[in-house]
């Protein structure tokens, strides 16, 4: 006889705790193959397609399309068949961070697939008071708890929120013991309109909380309508309309990341304008000479990578722990990309060894896969100093602020004809305006406008550059 088994949102790495279902790759009912894709989820660093560890008949699927899940959180069962060798089930030998595929879930339930699309609870998750979801990791949070709610039995009647002929909703609870809520949504109505669970009786089969328990309790709570002639005799006031937009995915892992780096870098910034001319004109020089071309965003990471040789304070991080200064021996640059899901930061490892051929061409590699959506989290983390060339925006300077947990940041501006003192006379030349923000714990002043002065010079007189090579 078939088994099923519930499969979790693994843990994917790089301390992500949820993920938001973008798209579902297969169907109730769908036959899948050990490893094989089924959901393909958006974290707050990149989107990943998710396989299953189990080959088998799709059973149920947990959370729509826009759902926000925690780690841990139930995302398909799936109806497996014995391992003639052993009586177990094939598992997957591939393992994400988290979890493991070598043995099926010491806790599950069977239940049949619901003809005609997904189950409508599929195996509950059971959950004592003291510990969390069974077959979820130590330490995982689930808000409000989740608790144990038996399947519906198949051919069940069902009406909107649950089946036929359940208790009636109440408004009292023991304040102890498990919350019977599977829903991530019914959690998520709850938290934010301040509605405490363990005080709500569920309509569900064995108390099981559902959605329309929560409405009706925010119903019973609002205040009463004023009388029709009350509201007749006010005067007319025109509607306030808001709109409110959630800090998840991208645009969440932004604001965490600013906010931090504000709290805790002291940070300080300094500018200078430098005659770009002789830039343009070495790129030019470079282009017309025949090979691949070579992009302005390299050329000046290559006066980065310079630069950072001769000034490594700034390439390092302040371990707060150990109040030490750690200096790093390797450049992984990363760059500021603008893409339709917000601002990422794509890393070139080891860009100090690269040439400006080689730059150029992981920039634009990176470049497309981040517009793409298709950047991995190893290709979004662990960068050491980040170039940041907001000119393309066409805006002339900024005070960026620091990735954290690097200690600088160089902001580059538009390129633009101004009057200009060369040769000592005026002018027009090319002008930008370069911007440092950097990290007082790691070095003063002195360091930082040294560092500036040196990139200025090189984006002036390219030739310097020559020293370095």
């Amino acid at each position: 006889m078939a088994q099923v088994l519930e499969f979790r949102l693994p843990d994917l790495g790089e301390g992500l705790t949820e993920a938001e279902i973008v798209h579902w790759l297969v169907e109730v009912g769908d036959v899948v193959a050990v490893d094989q894709p089924v959901v393909e989820v958006e974290t707050a660093k990149a989107m990943v397609e998710v396989p299953c560890p189990y080959g088998g008949v799709v059973t149920a699927r947990f959370g729509e399309e826009g759902t926000e899940l925690p780690v841990g959180a139930p995302l398909l069962t799936v109806a497996v068949g014995p391992d003639p060798s052993d009586g177990e089930p094939e598992g997957s030998g591939n393992v994400l961070v988290g979890y493991g595929t070598g043995a099926p879930p010491t806790r599950r339930r069977r239940v049949r697939p619901t003809p005609g699309g997904t189950a409508a609870h599929g195996v509950a998750a059971h959950e004592d008071a003291a510990s969390g979801p069974a077959g979820t990791q130590p330490g995982l949070a689930v808000a409000n708890g989740a608790a144990a709610a038996a399947p519906v039995a198949p051919g069940a009647p069902q009406g909107a929120d649950g089946p036929a002929g359940a208790p009636a909703r109440g408004t009292a609870r023991p304040a102890e013991g498990p919350v019977p809520v599977i829903s991530p949504l019914v959690r998520r109505l709850a938290r934010d309109n301040g509605v405490d669970l363990r005080q709500l009786t569920g309509s569900g089969p064995d108390g099981l909380i559902l959605r329309a328990d929560v409405e009706q309790t925010l119903r019973a709570a609002a205040p009463p309508a004023p009388p029709a002639s009350a509201a007749r005799s006010a005067p007319a006031q025109a509607a306030t309309t808001t709109t409110r937009i959630p800090l998840k995915g991208v645009r969440g892992a932004v604001a965490d990341k600013l906010s931090r780096s504000r709290r805790e870098i002291p940070d300080a910034t300094c500018w200078v304008d430098a005659d770009a001319t002789g830039l343009l004109a070495a790129r030019t020089a470079m282009n017309t000479a025949g090979g691949p071309k070579i992009s302005l965003l390299a050329l000046l990471a290559r006066i980065c990578t310079a630069a950072l040789a001769r000034y490594p304070e700034l390439n390092s991080t302040v371990d707060t722990e150990a109040r030490e200064i750690v200096r790093l021996d390797r450049v992984h640059l990363g760059f500021a990309a603008q893409t339709e899901r917000g601002l990422v930061v794509p890393v070139v490892r080891d860009a100090h060894e690269r040439d400006a051929e080689g730059l150029t061409a992981e920039f634009a590699r990176l470049t497309e896969a981040a517009r793409a959506g298709t950047l991995t989290p190893a290709e979004l983390t662990g960068g050491t100093f980040t170039l940041n060339n907001y000119g393309v925006f066409g805006v002339d300077g900024s005070t960026p602020i620091i990735n954290h947990p690097e200690a600088a940041m160089l902001g580059v501006g538009r390129i633009a004809a101004r009057p200009w003192v060369h040769q000592g006379e005026l002018a027009v030349r090319q002008v930008v305006q370069l911007s440092l923000a950097f990290d007082h714990r790691v070095c003063d002043g002195g360091i930082a406008g040294g560092f500036l002065r040196h990139v200025a010079d090189c984006v002036e007189q390219p030739a310097v550059l020559l020293r370095t090579l």
